[in-house]
């Protein structure tokens, strides 16, 4: 395929790069970021657009997805498919999809889980909302640049069912971290929390597959003194996004409101800016009970 790609950051830039290595011809913009080996530089995002079949979009926001759309959608040829593969709200990926749609295009949304690391490796996995039209057609695409693709529904259901699933992550990290804290106050050697709680009714990918503790479990960035696999500052960013549109639909979260002030404490009050989401647990065994 003839493939535009507009951002081409800490993630678009692997994914981009995957995709022309593949043998995709891919034609990409970013502002700040020269392309990666193997892209073509186009000169706007217009010009990255220009007679591609998918143009694809890693932006950080809703308010510059709906600025760059502007541009793109206009310059995009009848039939082609918008695929913005950033994590945004969902009113925005839905306004998006809808004036591309009315402009003869096909639109998804297909935020995605897995980080830089499996940007890279090309297993990350795509939560994607849209026509089942759109879907069918960029899904070789999620093939090359992920190893799990789920239609979850019409536009901006992609968007939904990240910040659901992250707002369940973060909630997990904390209790998580609460945990470990509350067994080094008890006495509890890490690893025998650990080699209790890993089988049995305490299983959580955040404690079986990205632990908090260091030397406890897989390698993860606590390991690395909690340089980010996956930043508190993004983590923050989806627990936002998951009360926002909580509020938008009246739906009743206290542990995401809960998990969404501590992230905000910690990334603007705190030491958190910067670091992995996982360094919660320091914090949580340097404070007291208040």
């Amino acid at each position: 395929m003839k493939i535009g790609f507009v951002g081409l950051g800490n993630m678009g830039a692997p994914m981009a790069m995957n995709l022309a290595k593949t043998g995709h011809s891919v034609v990409g913009f970013d502002l700040a970021t020269p392309c990666p080996e193997g892209v073509t530089a186009a000169t706007s995002a217009a010009d990255a657009a220009n007679e591609a079949e998918v143009v694809i979009t890693m932006l950080p926001n809703g308010t510059i997805l709906r600025a760059v759309a502007q541009e793109l959608i206009p310059a995009m040829a009848s039939g082609a498919v918008l695929l913005d593969c950033s994590t945004v709200d969902v009113e925005s990926a839905r306004a998006v999809a809808s004036q591309a749609e009315e402009a003869g295009l096909l639109a998804a949304d297909a935020p995605v889980s897995g980080g830089i690391g499996a940007a890279a490796a090309g297993t990350l996995t795509f939560m994607a909302g849209g026509s089942e039209a759109a879907f069918t057609k960029v899904e070789p695409l999620f093939d090359v640049m992920g190893q799990k693709a789920v239609h979850c529904g019409p536009s901006g259901n992609g968007q939904a069912a990240k910040i659901c699933n992250n707002m369940i992550l973060g909630v997990t990290m904390i209790g998580t971290c609460e945990a470990f804290a509350l067994a080094d106050k008890l006495g509890l050697d890490r690893q025998k929390m650990f080699d209790v709680v890993s089988t049995s009714s305490g299983y959580s990918w955040t404690m079986n597959a990205y632990c908090p503790a260091p030397g406890v479990g897989p390698t993860s960035p606590a390991d690395n003194d909690y340089q980010p696999g996956f930043a508190a500052d993004l983590m923050l960013k989806d627990l936002r996004l998951s009360q926002q549109a909580a509020k938008g639909v009246d739906a009743d979260t206290p542990m995401g409101q809960a998990a969404t002030a501590l992230y905000a404490s910690f990334v603007e009050e705190e030491d958190g800016a910067g670091k992995d989401f996982s360094a919660m647990l320091p914090r949580f065994v340097s404070r007291r009970r208040t």
